[in-house]
């Protein structure tokens, strides 16, 4: 991975504004294609194929891709295992936003469609918020999954969005962490204006992962294969903007990981003033020329930090087996040095990490285990991992990315 030559690469134009000016300024060339699939055994998860990064920064809009991203490859069904529902903070997170959206924006008793629903607890959360009857479309959706009685107002499709699903009439079209995942960002969305037609009244809410944070934090954990597509408050608003929607209203949210965006069509090219968090291109020039500067740093350290440790005899795991995990493991090129992955999620203990060796186990597995270093794939887990390993009578050292 140290030394892929981003110079043979060749990107084409921006996906996010046509634009040709790209500046490629992060590379590995060997990533697990997946990062939350669901594997029975270590040689199928270390064979798993893999794929390149050549991450790009569009200098025109703001928009962050990987041109070596090949449509298709990354696969998402049931055996997809992307759900945060089973951690007490994130579903606080949730609930309180979907409350939230649906006082804001009168959404009480109106028709909701979110388009990659994940497993389908966003849905729950805005049916109890008021929300009227929603359907929700994932190829991964597992609806036997869902027991609340809140479940007989909602409408699963097991399936991807496309144009067989445009007739789909809704007040409101909700969007959460799947934008990040479409190589084709303004085909996307432009799809889903022409989805709207003219009901002008139509909400569209979109939350994903904020790429200036990533730069700025050089959080290599944050990039991997499936995210193709990393937006800023400006390069999103942009977006929106340039497929026939007018911004109403642009947030950070989740100590400041997520993306929030509110928006509504619009027959006016461009349609409302640029709100003051759009003008971030200056910020995003900057974050892309220190997370190049200080990505080799960063990986050197986490390496000594765990080869120090399991040469004293430690042991370390890692908690959180999803995405970042599995970039983290995969950019540190580590196998021994960390012991186990845990997991609060049940359906993946037992399972095996995407590109790696690495057991998924429960937090009760640490009893046997006895770790001297917990890392914490996300600082917002802290005090909950902290409470899950008190409970449990385990006191190893927890530190987070």
């Amino acid at each position: 991975m140290a030394g892929f030559a981003l110079e043979e690469h060749h990107p084409g134009p921006c996906p996010a504004c046509g634009e040709e000016r790209l500046e490629l300024f992060f590379g590995e060339d060997s990533v697990p294609q997946n990062s939350c699939l669901l594997l029975d055994d270590p040689t199928t998860a270390t064979m798993f194929p893999r794929g390149e990064l050549a991450i790009a920064f569009c200098d025109g809009c703001g928009f962050v891709t990987n041109t070596a991203f090949e449509p298709g490859s990354a696969e998402y069904s049931q055996r997809y295992e992307e759900t945060q529902g089973f951690s007490g903070r994130f579903m606080a997170f949730a609930q309180e936003l979907a409350e939230r959206w649906v006082r804001d924006y009168d959404l009480r008793n109106r028709t909701v469609l979110e388009i990659g629903c994940g497993k389908g607890e966003f849905l729950v959360e805005m049916v109890r918020a008021g929300a009227g009857h929603c359907i929700g479309i994932d190829p991964g959706v597992h609806p036997e999954r869902i027991d609340a009685p809140e479940a007989s107002d909602i409408e699963w499709i097991i399936d991807f969005y496309d144009e067989r699903y445009t007739h789909l009439d809704a007040d409101v079209v909700i969007c959460r962490h799947t934008l990040e995942h479409i190589p084709d960002v303004a085909a996307f969305m432009s799809r889903i204006r022409r989805a709207i037609g003219d009901r002008p009244d139509t909400v569209v809410l979109f939350e994903l992962p904020d790429v200036a944070r990533i730069l700025q934090e050089v959080a290599f954990w944050d990039i991997y294969y499936e995210h193709c597509s990393y937006f800023s408050l400006g390069s999103l608003a942009r977006l929106f903007r340039r497929c026939g929607f007018e911004v109403l209203e642009l947030s950070r949210e989740y100590d400041d990981q997520y993306l929030l965006i509110a928006a509504r069509p619009s027959t006016t090219p461009a349609a409302g003033e640029p709100l003051p968090e759009e003008d971030d291109l200056d910020e995003l020039r900057l974050g892309v020329k220190g997370f190049r500067a200080g990505y080799q740093q960063l990986t050197d350290r986490w390496r000594r930090e765990l080869a120090d440790l399991r040469a004293r005899g430690g042991k370390a795991v890692i908690w959180g087996s999803g995405s970042k995990g599995v970039s983290f493991i995969s950019n540190l090129n580590v196998s021994d040095e960390v012991v186990a992955a845990v997991d609060v999620n049940p359906h993946k203990w037992g399972k095996f990490m995407v590109g790696s060796n690495h057991e998924i186990v429960s937090p009760q597995a640490l009893t046997t285990i006895r770790p001297d270093l917990v890392v914490a794939m996300n600082p917002i887990y802290l005090g909950e991992i902290g409470a899950a390993l008190t409970k449990i009578g385990a006191h190893p050292q927890l530190k987070a990315l």
